[in-house]
C-alpha cells in the first residue's frame, strides 16, 4: 500500500497559495480584457482524482476526510486554495514528516476537457522518534526527554513516553493519543505517570502516582471564539515531609489519596501572543469537581482568569489582569493541601516570596480555599529604542501595581462577612524592570518591587526579584 486514489463519482463544479501551479502550464486563453489572475477564476474546473502517494502503514480512510474538500473547488484558484488546506490538515496529524503537491491535467480516456488531477507526496515519520529539548515553567525549568511511536495503527494514533528533570520536580509517563478521524481537534488522550516535586515553602514532597485522565476537546464551540475542554482525571497522590521542622499541620496531611475529577475549562483568547500581547483579550474559566466518581477526596473548585491588553501612544501597551478562585470542600472531610490554591511570587503578587502569602504554620505555607490578585501594567520600548527592528524588540520596560490576597472562608457566614474578609490585610506592591520575551514559549522578569501591606507570617524580596514563566499576573 503506497498509493491512495480518491475520484470524484460525479463531475463537480468545484475555491488557495502558492502551490507551485502556473496558469502557462494548464494552456489557459488569454483574452484582451481580462487579466491572468481572472482568467483562473472564471475557467470552471472539476477535479477527477486526488492521489496520495508514499503511504505506508497510513490507513487510506483516514486520510478521505483531510482530502475531501479539494473535490469542491470550483476554479483553478480554489482547487490550490483548497489543496493547500489539505496539506496543512495532513501535516496537523503529525504521521508525515514532508507533504509536497502537484496539481495537473487530467489523464487517460475518462479525462474531462477542464479535468484537474492533484497528487499529495508524503514522507511518513519513522516508527520510532526521539526528542530532547528544555522547558520553561512557572519561575522553574526542566530537560525533557522524550520517544514517540506516531500512526502507531495507522490512524493519527500516537504513544509518548516522556522523562522531564527540573529545578522543582521530576516526572515520567507514558501516554496515548487518539484523534477523531475528521475533527483532529476531538481528541482522547490517556496519561500514566509519576510526579515527584518538592515545595519548599509548605515543607512537602508529594509524589503522584498512576495519573490519567481522559478529554475531550470540543472545537469551535458554536459561540463566537470558545474552546471547551471535558477531562477526567483520576490520581494516587502520597504526600511526604521533606523537613524535619516541618509543621504538625503539614505532617496530619501527611500519607497516602485517591483524587477521581470531572473538570471543564472555557477559554476565549484574542490576545495576539500569549507571552507578551500587544492587544486582544483573554477570559479562561475552570470547574472541577472532585469525589463524585469516586476517591477519598471531595470538592468544588471554581478558578478564573481575565486579562486586557490596550496598545497605547509611542509603541506602549497597557494591560489589567484578574485572577480568582474558589475551592469549596463537600462533606466533613477539609481539603487537602495539595488542592488549594498558593499565591505570591516573582509570577503573581511580585515583590513576595514564591506562595509565601496566606495562611500558615510554624513557617509552612498551607495554602487557601479562596483568592484573588490583580495586576496593572504598562509595557513600554527601551529608551532611545536601541535594536530597534532586531534584538532590542524582544526586551520591554514593565512598570507595574500588583495587589491580593489568600483565605480560608467560613461559608457559614454569610457573603457580608466573605466579602469583609477579602478585603482585609490586602498585599500589594509595585515596581519596574525588564522583560525579554524568548520567542512565543515564554518571557523572563527582571524587576525592582516594592512591597507593600505585608503581614505577619509573609516572606518578601524588597528588590530585585527575577521571574520566569509562561503565565503571569
Amino acid at each position: 500500500m503506497g498509493t491512495v486514489h480518491a475520484r470524484s463519482l460525479d463531475p463537480l463544479p468545484m475555491q488557495g497559495p502558492e502551490l507551485g501551479v502556473h496558469a502557462d502550464d494548464l494552456d489557459l486563453p488569454e483574452p484582451e480584457h481580462e487579466t491572468k489572475q481572472e482568467v483562473l477564476e472564471n475557467k470552471d474546473v472539476v477535479v477527477q482524482r486526488v492521489h496520495v502517494d508514499g503511504l505506508g502503514r497510513t490507513k487510506e480512510d483516514l486520510l478521505t476526510y483531510e482530502i475531501a474538500d479539494v473535490f469542491k473547488a470550483r476554479n483553478l484558484i480554489d482547487v490550490m486554495k483548497k489543496s493547500h488546506e489539505a496539506r496543512q490538515k495532513l501535516l496537523r496529524l503529525g504521521i508525515f514528516r514532508q507533504v509536497e503537491v502537484v496539481i495537473d491535467t487530467s489523464q487517460g480516456a475518462d479525462a474531462l476537457p477542464n479535468g484537474l488531477d492533484v497528487t499529495f507526496e508524503v514522507t511518513e515519520l519513522r516508527r520510532l522518534t526521539g526528542s530532547y529539548n528544555t522547558m520553561v515553567g512557572n519561575n522553574e525549568g526542566s530537560m525533557v526527554l522524550g520517544l514517540k511511536l506516531p500512526n502507531v495503527f495507522g490512524r493519527a494514533e500516537k504513544f509518548t513516553f516522556q522523562f522531564s528533570y527540573g529545578t522543582k520536580e521530576t516526572s515520567y509517563g507514558l501516554s496515548f493519543f487518539k484523534p477523531q478521524p475528521g475533527h483532529f481537534e476531538r481528541n482522547f488522550s490517556v496519561n500514566l505517570y509519576k510526579v515527584t516535586g518538592q515545595f519548599p515553602w509548605s515543607s512537602v514532597q508529594p509524589s503522584q502516582y498512576f495519573r490519567s485522565h481522559a478529554h475531550i476537546h470540543i472545537y469551535p464551540f458554536p459561540i463566537w471564539k470558545t474552546n471547551h475542554t471535558l477531562k477526567w482525571e483520576g490520581v494516587w497522590r502520597e504526600l511526604g515531609c521533606l523537613a524535619r521542622t516541618a509543621s504538625f499541620a503539614v505532617r496530619e496531611e501527611s500519607g497516602h489519596s485517591l483524587k477521581s475529577s470531572l473538570s471543564h475549562a472555557m477559554v476565549i483568547d484574542t490576545r495576539n501572543s500569549t507571552i507578551l500581547p500587544k492587544k486582544g483579550a483573554l477570559l479562561k474559566i475552570n470547574q472541577e469537581l472532585a469525589g463524585y466518581t469516586g476517591g477519598d477526596v471531595s470538592f468544588l473548585k471554581e478558578d478564573f482568569e481575565i486579562q486586557l491588553n490596550r496598545r497605547l501612544f509611542w509603541d506602549s501597551v497597557f494591560s489589567a489582569s484578574l485572577w480568582g478562585g474558589m475551592l469549596l470542600p463537600i462533606g466533613e472531610k477539609s481539603s487537602s493541601i495539595a488542592d488549594r490554591f498558593y499565591l505570591g511570587g516573582p509570577t503573581s503578587v511580585r515583590g513576595f516570596n514564591m506562595y509565601s502569602i496566606g495562611p500558615q504554620s510554624e513557617g509552612d505555607y498551607l495554602g487557601g480555599e479562596f483568592y484573588w490578585a490583580g495586576g496593572l501594567h504598562l509595557y513600554t520600548p527601551l529608551p532611545f529604542r536601541p535594536g530597534r527592528g532586531g534584538f532590542g524588540d524582544l526586551f520591554r520596560t514593565h512598570f507595574f501595581l500588583n495587589a491580593g490576597n489568600l483565605c480560608n472562608l467560613n461559608y457559614g457566614e454569610g457573603p457580608q462577612a466573605h466579602l469583609k474578609k477579602l478585603a482585609e490585610c490586602i498585599r500589594w506592591s509595585y515596581g519596574a524592570g525588564i522583560v525579554l520575551r524568548l520567542g512565543n514559549i515564554a518571557r523572563l522578569e527582571l524587576n525592582y518591587c516594592f512591597p507593600m501591606g505585608v503581614q505577619s507570617g509573609d516572606r518578601i524580596c524588597d528588590g530585585i526579584q527575577f521571574g520566569a514563566g509562561i503565565r503571569f499576573l
